[in-house]
């Protein structure tokens, strides 16, 4: 005996305004008996604030009431009945409509974060009555920015220039880094960028008086929560590309290119009650006896042997 949804798209990727479409599949041994077969969606914000973030008081609203986004019932069934031996399959549907939405939020995109989500989640419920059980399915979709909603063309991605040197840096660095000329990186990187395009640059090392072991690319995410009267803000990697692996060549350009992982990114939002925004990070690690005591240091850390640069990324649906 089991019960399972499909949609009728296989990326489960819809829109604020399109139908959703699927089916309810039930697999019996022996014929099953039922009131009525319920369809919901609930499309929520999952609002959370970890005890290694928040303090003392912060920690009493470790969890912080869900925002509805939409919910809304669908009676697939709505009089008595008995479904067959064997495989059956029943179909249902419901519109993403911002005009059923009621007095609920804006549709915001799908997004699973360390302390923020957005899900969309349907759940079929078959009931059978008080004496029995009711067979269940929830199957999760993903909800995009409506297109048509988007003002204006699309926005080209913005390249800004940067320099890493010595004096940029704000902690202590090795000795014989801040010698022999120390060391200078520049080039360029997107700071605004479409879900759908990766985030790109170049980068060249001009000059450094220590060998590089690696040049990194990390991708942050910061949530923003409002608990109480106050923002807790956490900072957490979503990921690390490698775009050097050794000393690098000096003079040599080196591209940027770091594709957005879909579910972990998400346009940046700025909505009153929580924030999603997100972070460019490169790390320039070099060459030490002393980094090789720490093999597992996170690089967010500011260490002796590394430097780095953080830069805000705009994210946004074209």
């Amino acid at each position: 005996m089991s019960i399972e949804l499909k949609l009728s798209r296989p990326s489960r990727v819809y829109r604020p305004g399109e139908s959703v479409e699927g089916k309810i599949i039930t697999t019996l041994t022996t014929s099953v008996s039922y009131h009525k077969i319920l369809v919901t969606v609930n499309g929520t914000v999952n609002l959370q604030v970890r005890g290694g973030v928040a303090g003392v008081i912060e920690s009493l609203y470790s969890v912080v009431k869900p925002l509805c986004i939409i919910k809304k019932s669908t009676e697939v069934a709505s009089s008595a009945g008995k479904l067959a031996p064997g495989r059956t399959e029943i179909p249902f549907s419901f519109s993403l409509s911002s005009q059923e939405n009621g007095n609920h939020g804006a549709f915001y995109e799908t997004f699973h974060g360390g302390n923020i989500s957005i899900q969309y989640l349907i759940t079929a419920d078959i009931m059978r009555g008080y004496l029995h059980k009711s067979l269940s399915a929830t199957l999760e979709f993903i909800v995009e920015s409506d297109k048509a909603s988007l003002a204006g063309p699309p926005v080209s991605p913005e390249l800004v220039r940067f320099y890493i040197t010595q004096d940029t840096q704000k902690h202590q660095l090795l000795p014989e880094l801040l010698t022999a000329g120390g060391f200078r990186i520049t080039g360029k990187i997107s700071t605004e960028c479409s879900l759908t395009d990766p985030v790109s640059g170049e980068l060249v090392v001009e000059a450094s008086a220590v060998p590089i072991r690696s040049i990194d690319i990390q991708l942050l995410r910061i949530e923003s929560i409002l608990a109480g009267e106050r923002i807790i803000a956490d900072t957490s990697v979503i990921q690390t590309t490698q775009i050097a692996d050794g000393d690098v060549c000096k003079s040599l350009t080196l591209p940027i290119y770091v594709i957005l992982p879909r579910l972990f990114v998400c346009p940046t939002v700025l909505a009153g009650p929580f924030l999603i925004e997100f972070q460019i990070s490169i790390v320039i690690s070099f060459q030490s006896e002393l980094s090789k005591l720490y093999p597992k240091s996170d690089l967010r850390t500011p260490r002796p042997w590394s430097a780095m640069l953080t830069l805000p990324l705009r994210v946004f649906r074209t």
